[in-house]
């Protein structure tokens, strides 16, 4: 069998794995991993933040976890929060 084939093969079979680990996972739980920091409960329990908010809290610009002092495309979340301050 050929060396290209072999490395097709194991990648195919390790894309398969982790979809049927994904899978596996969504069934017990019953909902997707929530990796996203600003709705993450666990990761606001120990204080992790996202590097745009800890980069303007660095900077002394407005904090985006606070609604009344965001600056404009920061909602407290850390996808609409942008480094260029748009």
């Amino acid at each position: 069998m050929p060396d290209w084939l072999i490395v097709v093969l194991c990648a195919v079979a390790a894309v398969g794995l982790f979809v049927l680990g994904m899978s596996l996972t969504l069934m017990i739980k019953g909902h997707h991993i929530d990796s996203e920091i600003s709705t993450n409960k666990n990761m606001q329990r120990l204080g992790i933040k996202c590097a745009v908010q800890e980069t303007r809290e660095a900077d002394g610009h407005a904090d985006c976890s606070d609604p009344g002092k965001t600056l404009p495309g920061c909602s407290g979340n850390c996808g609409a929060c942008d480094i260029e301050h748009k």
